[in-house]
This record gives C-alpha cells, structure tokens and sequence, in this order.
C-alpha cells in the first residue's frame, strides 16, 4: 500500500512538472530546480523511474494533439502541404517574411510552431536525461529491469536528437541532467550527436523488449529509430539490419485484411441524404482510432495514447478542424446562393461526417493528384479519400428557395464556367478520410475527438530500409520493400528501374500523412545527397559546404509544390514564399540571448548566423 501511494504522488509531481513546461515561457535554459520535492528520495525505485519515462511520453502528445499540432508546420515545409489559413496574416505562408530568429517565437494557434519543437524537444531530453544520470540511484528487481529502464530513457532522448538534428542541425547536446543554473551552452556537429545517440539506441536495442503495455517503448520502436538514425550518418549496412530485426522478428506485421470493429466507409450519393456504406477494407481499418492499439493490431510499432477521459494530457486530435477543407463557408450553390452549412440544425449534419474543417493544412496539387499513380489504391478509394464532390449542399436556404441543388453534390464550376466558391485555396480540396476522421463527443461541430496516434509504424519502416536499399544501389530489394506497402493498398508493383529518392518520398507521401516529419526526413536526405554526392533523381549533384544555399529539399518542393513553385498569393494578400536556408529552421532568438555565457549558433540564412563559433566536435561533458 505503501508503495502503491508513493507511486500516486511521484506521477502527481510529474503532471505538476509538465504542467509547468505547458504554462511557463521561459527558455529551457534557464533551468529552475524543482523545490517542492528532493530528488534524492524520489528517485528511488523502479516505479519511480517509470513515472518519469511517462512524463517522455506525455511530453509526445504535443507534436499531433490540439489547436493547430506542430506537425502542420512540419508539413508546411514540404512539398506536400501549405499553411491553408487565409483570412490573415501571421500564418506560415510567405516563409521568407515570417520565418526569422525573433518571429517564430510566437506560440498561439495563428503562427507556425517551430519554438514549440524547439522548447518540448529539450523538455522530453530534461525528462531522459532524469533517468539516465539518476538510474543507479534506485533499486531494482533485477539487472534486467534496471537496463530496459535505462534503454527507454535512451530511445526518448535519441528521438528528441534526432527530431533537433534534422530540424535545426547543430545544436546544444545536452547528456546529463541539469541540477544547477547553466548559461554557457554552445552548439555540437549535428553528425557528433547522431553517432552518440547511435551508441545509445545500439544498447537500448539489447535491452529493450515488445513484451510492454501499449504507449511504452517498443524493442520495435527502437530498432526503427536505430535505423533512421543509422540512415542519418550514411551507415546503411546498419540501416539494414535493424530495418530487417523489426520486419522480420516475429512480432509485428503488416495488416492485410480488414480487421477489429469498426463502422464501414461510406460516401454522399447524389439527392441522398443517407450516405452509402462501402465494403471494409484494410486502410480503413488500420486508422480506425478504436482499433489502433487492439491486439489483433500487429503493425504499430510505437503508440501514443489518448483516451477520453484522461484528464488534461488527453486534448484531443482537432485532426478535422486542421486537416479537412473550411467547406462550410465559401461555397455557393450553382445559383449564387449559399450552398453549404456547418450548423447543427440543418436537415443533414455534415459536420457529423466529416467535422467542421478550418482547411488550415491544405495539400498542394502533388499531394491531391499527382503521387496517386494506381486508380486501385484503397488510399485514394471513394470512402476513403474525400473530394469535395462527395460532399452534398446542405443548407436550409436552398431547401426553402426549392433550389435544385439542395442535397446534390457539390460542384466546382456553375453553367457559365465560374467557380462556385471564393477561396478555393481554403475551401475545396480533398483529404484522407480514413486517417482524419476521429469522431467527436466534446465539439459541436466536431472537430475530431480522442484517438490514440501511431508515432512509428511497420509501413514506414518498410519504406526506411527500401531507402537505405536505394542508397547502396540495390534497387531490386528497394522495390520489393516499396511493393509491400503498394500491394497491401492494392496497387500494382513498381520495378527496380523505377526506384528513385522520388519514388520513396511518393510512397511516404501516400502512406505516411499526418504521421512522418515530412521536413525532419527531406532535411536529413538532403543532406545524405550532399554527403554522398550521389546525383539526385533531378540531376543535381550537392556538396556539404552549401547545404543552405543549394539543397535537395528546396528543389524538390519548388519542382513539386504548386504554391510555392507558382508564387500563389492568397486572399488576404499573402504569397507563398520558401528558400534554400529552410532546410534548417532558425533558433529562436530568447534561447541564444539567454545563454549569455557561451554560444548556441544560428543558421545560415538567418540574423544572427556571423556571431556563430565553430561547433563543438564532440559532446560536452
């Protein structure tokens, strides 16, 4: 009972912890000792210990949950996506405007959340680096315990480093807990912190194990992030090998037949106001948030979990509201009138099926149609994947005028050829229903409820070690890694002759939305280009020394994305703008002046890069 309640109030003292990291804007480097417990008679045990991995894994909800989740930012940087909101400035559209030391630092739902990933990086590191530097404080059941403890605390870390090392490059690498005030950081190579958290997941790897509860970290988990790791340094033998121990240790699996209990598809027909229901398949039960921790569920690999009614860490997933077109408002019927209504009295509730979309991640024309090269694949089936033509006109107006567009599907265009909606950038696009639609009981209208939300995933894990297949020019294993994914959504096998970085990127593209770090992984091929002068699928040859002035990523999202590419200006006046020097985002200003005593560099590009020293070349004791 003892230890029950000792458990009770150490996790208490871990929510009050995180609690203080949501709330407070100071800079993680100035640390403020925690004064309300003594860490010498907290840390004392196994339980103990546990507690604070939960705060690493809490710490995780920040990237996917919520208004406006940092991933969109992630995304906005690719050539994947755009920031969709229309209506104002401050959004992430013109990057060359509002990408800047002083500009990022904003934290509210209307700007990009860069100082986010920045600030909860070094919180779940904080939270690690407890564990590491405390974990022979405490007692143990057996050695075993103590190693899978410490392996656990490795694996967050590692995943902070590897997030900070493709995000921003070099940065502070800090390996130990902080117990004192420190304001004499100084930036590490990016490629030092790589190889040390190598080492560390390496070990993590021996002593972790897949044997945990749903939300803890994996054996699976860590020979993924081993492997993408091994992909960063230009190791690919190694990328192989721990790629194949996940794929072929007997635990995890690729879904291939629908499976759990969950409602079908369904889609819109014409004068309907009941939709359609499709036959089940296997992507749509695979993102199905009732099914994505069962059992029977054998590929995800690393899970983080939200439930309702857990309390203030289970915020939500909003992933409607973010990620579904503002079909609401601005749209006409074909007679002038307005077409669509987001309310909850009209005869039928659209927002009941879709949610009630801002269109605040909106896919660029690369996304939405060029990367779907398969009329079969079940990604992009009806039911699925949502256009706007599968969507009705609902509102009350055009019922009482007896308009006859009243419950017909939507239409871009009227019988003159002119568009039926005034911002086609915000409000007519399509989206992945199988993976954005989370049902909704707290929200009217729903904007997508509770589900738990894969952080690493078999599917990916595939198309990592298809990667380093393609790296080493082995482009018959890269294909066939390729195809398992293809196949398993019913499209036809590609070739070895088709392989290409293109190739990979468009098959993450279609499998991986709303789960990769779209910009973390074009940063870290970029610069695996660069340093192995391999020729892009492009032509282009790069080189390391110009890594901010001449980049795969840049190229890739001006050849792919149309807003950039096209210099599209929104609505309110806003272009879309991008640079070569985005491959690396810009620290923020507070965390540099705070450190008065030592140096954290800028990237080039930005103000502030000439004050920079030489980066440490190896980590700091």
């Amino acid at each position: 009972m003892k230890k029950y309640i000792r458990y009770i109030i150490i996790t208490a003292l871990f929510v009050m912890l995180l609690t203080g990291v949501d709330s407070c804007k100071k800079d993680y480097l100035k640390p403020e000792p925690l004064s309300f417990y003594e860490p010498s008679l907290t840390y004392v045990d196994a339980t103990a210990m546990r507690a604070a991995l939960t705060a690493c894994a809490r710490n995780l909800r920040f990237e996917y949950y919520g208004g406006n989740p940092p991933i969109l930012t992630e995304m906005l940087f690719s050539e994947t996506a755009v920031e969709g909101t229309t209506d104002k400035s401050g959004p992430a559209q013109d990057l060359n405007l509002v990408i800047t030391p002083d500009l990022v630092q904003a934290d509210d739902d209307d700007h990009n959340k860069i100082y986010v990933y920045w600030r909860e990086a070094y919180s779940g590191i904080k939270y690690a680096n407890t564990v590491i530097s405390r974990i022979d404080d405490a007692t143990y059941a057996s050695t075993a315990e103590r190693n899978a403890i410490l392996g656990a605390a490795y694996f967050h870390r590692a995943l902070r480093y590897y997030k900070l090392t493709n995000q921003f490059g070099d940065v502070p690498a800090l390996m130990k807990e902080i117990t004192a005030p420190k304001l004499d950081f100084y930036s590490t190579k990016r490629e030092v912190i790589l190889k040390k958290i190598k080492l560390d997941l390496d070990s993590a790897l021996l002593w972790s194990s897949d044997a945990v509860n749903k939300g803890e970290v994996t054996k699976g988990a860590v020979g993924h992030l081993l492997a993408k790791v091994n992909l960063a340094l230009g190791n690919f033998d190694d990328a192989i090998t721990a790629a194949s121990g996940v794929i072929n240790g007997g635990v995890y699996s690729l879904m291939k037949t629908a499976f759990g209990a969950a409602a079908p598809p369904y889609y819109f027909p014409a004068d309907s106001k009941v939709p359609v229901t499709l036959p089940n398949n296997v992507i749509w039960s695979l993102h199905r948030p009732e099914n994505k921790s069962i059992a029977a569920n054998k590929e995800g690999l690393f899970m983080i979990i939200d439930r309702f009614g857990d309390g203030q860490y289970a915020t939500g997933m909003t992933i409607m509201r973010q990620a579904v077109a503002f079909w609401g408002s601005n749209i006409n019927a074909p007679s002038g009138k307005k077409g669509t209504y987001d309310n909850l009295t009209a005869d039928v509730i659209l927002s009941n099926y879709y949610g009630r979309g801002i269109g605040r991640s909106r896919p660029s024309n690369y996304a939405q149609y060029e990367i779907w090269d398969d009329p079969n694949d079940l990604r992009h089936a009806k039911g699925n994947w949502m256009n706007m033509e599968d969507l009705i006109y609902n509102d009350p107006g055009l019922k009482s005028s007896n308009d006859p567009s009243y419950l017909k599907n939507l239409q871009l265009r009227n019988s003159t050829g002119g568009l039926t909606t005034t911002d086609t950038i915000r409000s007519w696009f399509g989206w992945p229903h199988y993976k954005v639609f989370v049902d909704d009981n707290e929200n009217s209208p729903k904007q997508g409820g509770h589900s738990d939300w894969y952080l690493f995933r078999l599917a990916e894990t595939y198309l990592v070690r298809a990667e380093a297949y393609f790296w080493k020019g082995q482009l018959d294993l890269a294909a066939a890694d390729i195809n398992a994914v293809r196949q398993r959504a019913g499209c036809a096998p590609i070739t070895a002759a088709q392989v290409n970085m293109g190739t990979i990127l468009d098959e993450r593209a279609r499998e991986l939305f709303f789960e990769e770090a779209r910009k973390t992984e074009l940063t870290r091929i970029s610069f695996l280009f660069a340093k192995t002068g391999k020729a892009a699928e492009n032509g282009k040859v790069y080189s390391l020394d110009k890594i901010s002035d001449n980049n795969y990523l840049y190229d890739r999202v001006m050849a792919k994305n149309n807003f950039y590419k096209n210099g599209i200006v929104t609505n309110h006046g806003d272009k879309y703008t991008i640079s070569p020097y985005h491959i690396l985002w810009p620290v923020p200003t507070r965390s540099i002046n705070a450190n008065s005593n030592g140096r954290i560099n800028q990237n080039k590009g930005y103000t502030g890069y000439e004050n920079n020293v030489p980066a440490l070349d190896k980590i700091p004791d």
